[in-house]
């Protein structure tokens, strides 16, 4: 191969600096190895990289061409040395952090702010699962970290956990909705002749649950929470919605909370990692989000 890092970093500093000269200085080597890695490479390629106008050398379009092509492998090689030093460190190059959809990612943005504040290169990529799609996240290596994974562990092993705290539901419905007059408690069977809303559960590889759901009850199967609670307040159907957000969308008179004859159960959420892995950066965030002041921002700050 006749084109090397070596030859696209000569290039980019003679395209930025101007001369032989000054790519040489800026390089630590002598104008001369520089004259020669250019003078090789153009006999090697077959074609000139560089042209002479005034006292600068100026890219020709193939040398353009080579450079323009060449400057993405110069920052990739950059970042593969940074990551690896990182590796070397005990720091992850990348921490994969995986929230349940009941719990907005906006909240979790103060606590990364912290860890880079702190000098923290580690690259974090956020993402959200819904019911066993946290578990299996972490079982199928799509997260290092869960925030909020509902109910019990699957079993197998292999993950640790802390408990976060217990989320409570509110029957909720808009106000026009057939229902919304219905004498208090509303028994199973009432509910069960109406449309539920429900959450796409994102296990690929964990049987999906789904919760707030009757047997037999027909039902539309939405992305997000945010969607949810649309689609409620549009009157599609009927279902459960964190306490919180219930209480915030029945002051604002969009939806109203009505009492069932078979309430659902409030749901205990964890946090879960992969217990294999030992980064200082999955430390870390294990470390503050243990913290029961971050768990109640994280749990109790206003809804959506």
């Amino acid at each position: 191969m006749n084109i090397s890092l070596d030859l696209l970093q000569t290039l980019d500093a003679i395209d930025r600096l101007g001369s032989h000269a000054a790519a040489a200085q800026h390089l630590h080597r002598v104008p001369s190895a520089i004259t020669h890695a250019i003078a090789k490479a153009e006999s090697l390629l077959g074609h000139p990289l560089f042209e002479r106008r005034g006292r600068r050398a100026v890219l020709t379009e193939a040398g353009r061409c080579l450079l323009d092509g060449g400057r993405p492998l110069l920052e990739a090689a950059v970042h593969l040395e940074r990551r690896t030093r990182q590796v070397a460190s005990g720091w992850e190059a990348e921490l994969r952090i995986a929230i349940d959809a009941l719990i907005p990612a906006e909240r979790l943005f103060p606590l990364i702010a912290a860890f880079h504040a702190g000098g923290h290169n580690t690259e974090i990529r956020l993402s959200t699962e819904v019911l066993a799609g946290c578990w299996d996240a972490l079982l199928d290596g799509r997260a290092d970290l869960v925030i909020g994974a509902p109910g019990d562990m699957p079993p197998g092993g292999g993950l640790g956990t802390s408990p976060m705290g217990e989320v409570a539901f509110d029957f909720a419905i808009a106000p026009g909705h057939p229902l919304a007059l219905y004498p208090e408690p509303i028994p199973a069977d009432a509910i069960r002749l109406h449309r539920a809303i429900v959450l796409a559960d994102t296990t690929r590889t964990l049987s999906a649950r789904t919760v707030g759901l009757l047997s037999g009850q027909p039902r539309t199967v939405v992305p997000s929470v945010e969607a949810k609670v649309a689609a409620q307040i549009a009157g599609l159907g009927v279902g459960y919605l964190p306490r919180q957000i219930a209480q915030h969308e029945e002051a604002k008179g969009t939806l109203v909370r009505r009492r069932t004859a078979e309430p659902r159960p409030t749901v205990q959420l964890h946090l879960a990692w992969c217990a294999s892995h030992r980064g200082k950066a999955l430390q870390w965030f294990r470390e503050q989000l243990q913290q029961p002041g971050i768990l109640d921002e994280l749990l109790q700050t206003p809804p959506r």
